[in-house]
C-alpha cells in the first residue's frame, strides 16, 4: 500500500531516543524528509544522521521543548529547509527515576515532569499549528502517550499526570487544526511498556517483566518499532484520512488488571521477542 508520505516533511521531538529514532527511520523508509529534535543530544543525533542513507533529506533542530519560542525556532527550521511541515510526532518526554510517593516527591520534579511531557508536547503542537495553511492538505500531529495516562502508574504520578493531560490536548486541537487546514488531523499513540533506553533500567528489575506482561493478552513488550509503525500509519493520507481525535493503545491489550500469573510468563521469550 502507498502510503502517499513520499516527499512530505515530519519533525520529530526527541529524535535522540529509541522511539525517535525508530520513528525516524521508519519516515525516513516512507521517502519524507526529516527535521529531528533533540536537545542534550545534538551531537549524538547529528552523528546518528551523518551514517544513514538519507542523511541528505534531514536536518537536526535543537530546542529546549518546555520553551514555546525555543520549539519555535526549530520548527522555522524544518520551514527555511524544506519549505513547509506536514507532519508532526510529538514524542520528546521523561520518564524521572527514582519510584517517588507523591507525598515525597520534590515539588521541582513534578513541575519538571509536567513541563517536558504536557507543556512540551503542547508548545510543540503550537508551533507546528503556527506554519499550518490550507495549502499543506491534511496535515497530521501526533501526540505520543502512554498506558500511564490511562491506568496511572503508582510511583511516578508527575508522569501519568504529564500524559493524561495529552488526551485534553487531543481532543481540543482536533477541533482546532481544521481552521487552518480543513483536512488536518490530530491523534495520539499511547504505548505500554516500550523497551527504550529510558526503560531499560527499571525493566532489570528482577521479576519486572513478568508484572507487566501478566496484565497484557501478548504477554509481550512491545518494541520502537511497533510504536513507529502505528505513528506512520495515522500520519498517513491514504491511510488515515477519516481517523482524528482517537487514541491508538500499543501494549499488547493491556487492561491494567492481572490476566495471567508468573508461572504462565516465559521471561526468556520476551527478551528473545523484543530483540527479534
Amino acid at each position: 500500500m502507498d502510503l502517499q508520505l513520499k516527499g512530505k516533511t515530519v519533525f520529530i521531538t526527541g529524535a535522540s531516543g529509541g522511539i525517535g529514532r525508530a520513528l525516524a527511520r521508519a519516515f525516513a523508509d516512507e521517502g519524507c524528509n526529516l527535521a529531528l529534535h533533540a536537545n542534550s543530544n545534538l551531537e549524538w543525533l547529528r552523528q546518528f544522521i551523518s551514517g544513514q542513507a538519507w542523511h541528505d533529506r534531514t536536518i537536526a533542530v535543537q530546542a529546549d521543548i518546555t520553551d514555546a519560542e525555543s520549539i519555535q525556532q526549530a520548527m522555522d527550521a524544518g520551514v527555511a529547509r524544506f519549505g513547509k511541515v506536514d507532519v508532526c510526532v510529538a514524542n520528546a518526554g521523561k520518564w524521572p527515576m527514582p519510584d517517588e510517593l507523591l507525598s515525597e516527591m520534590p515539588v521541582e520534579r513534578f513541575a519538571d515532569t509536567i513541563a517536558v511531557n504536557l507543556l512540551g508536547a503542547a508548545f510543540t503542537a503550537r508551533a507546528f499549528m503556527r506554519q499550518i495553511t490550507p495549502a499543506l492538505q491534511g496535515a497530521a500531529l501526533t501526540f505520543i502517550g502512554s498506558t500511564a495516562g490511562r491506568f496511572g502508574e503508582a510511583m511516578h504520578s508527575d508522569y501519568s499526570a504529564g500524559k493524561a493531560g495529552l488526551l485534553g490536548l487531543v481532543r481540543s486541537l482536533k477541533n482546532e487544526v481544521v481552521r487552518l487546514d480543513p483536512f488536518a488531523r490530530v491523534n495520539m499513540v499511547e504505548p505500554g511498556w516500550t523497551v527504550t533506553e529510558m526503560a531499560r533500567e527499571a525493566l532489570s528489575t528482577p521479576g519486572k517483566l513478568t508484572h507487566i506482561a501478566k496484565t497484557a493478552s501478548l504477554r509481550q513488550l512491545a518494541r520502537a518499532v511497533d510504536i513507529a509503525r502505528a505513528v506512520v500509519m495515522l500520519s498517513s493520507p491514504a491511510a488515515s484520512r477519516h481517523i482524528t481525535g482517537e487514541v491508538i493503545t500499543v501494549a499488547g491489550g493491556m487492561e491494567g488488571r492481572t490476566l495471567w500469573q508468573p508461572d504462565q510468563i516465559d521471561e526468556e521469550a520476551i527478551r528473545r521477542r523484543v530483540n527479534e
